[in-house]
């Protein structure tokens, strides 16, 4: 049974949402995040994990993860962005949703 199909039949977590830092960090902030986001990916129960640019809002950093659980998503955040980074963050709107079910688009 592939990781898609084993969460579907437990549950599955999604957090997402975006940030917003100053126009002048977001590059630097998303660049810094490469590292976090290729470890998630590794990281077991992680289906998809990224940290992206709006398209829009220069100041928008658009965030979004999958997680077979809430344990495997608590085994690989610890304790989250470095001060550095959670300081340069002016807002968010991140939030977790836990899916019962998924079905093939």
């Amino acid at each position: 049974m592939t990781s898609a199909a084993h969460a579907s039949l437990t549950g599955m977590l999604i957090v997402a949402g975006h940030l917003v830092v100053a126009t002048a960090e977001r590059t630097a902030f998303i660049t810094e995040s490469a590292r976090a986001v290729a470890l998630a990916r590794e990281a077991p129960g992680c289906l998809d994990y990224a940290v992206t640019a709006d398209t829009l809002d220069p100041q928008r950093v658009n965030v979004f993860e999958r997680w077979e659980s809430e344990a495997t998503l608590l085994a690989f955040r610890g304790a989250g962005p470095s001060g550095e980074m959670a300081a340069r963050i002016l807002d968010a709107d991140v939030r977790r949703y836990v899916i019962a079910s998924v079905e093939a688009a």
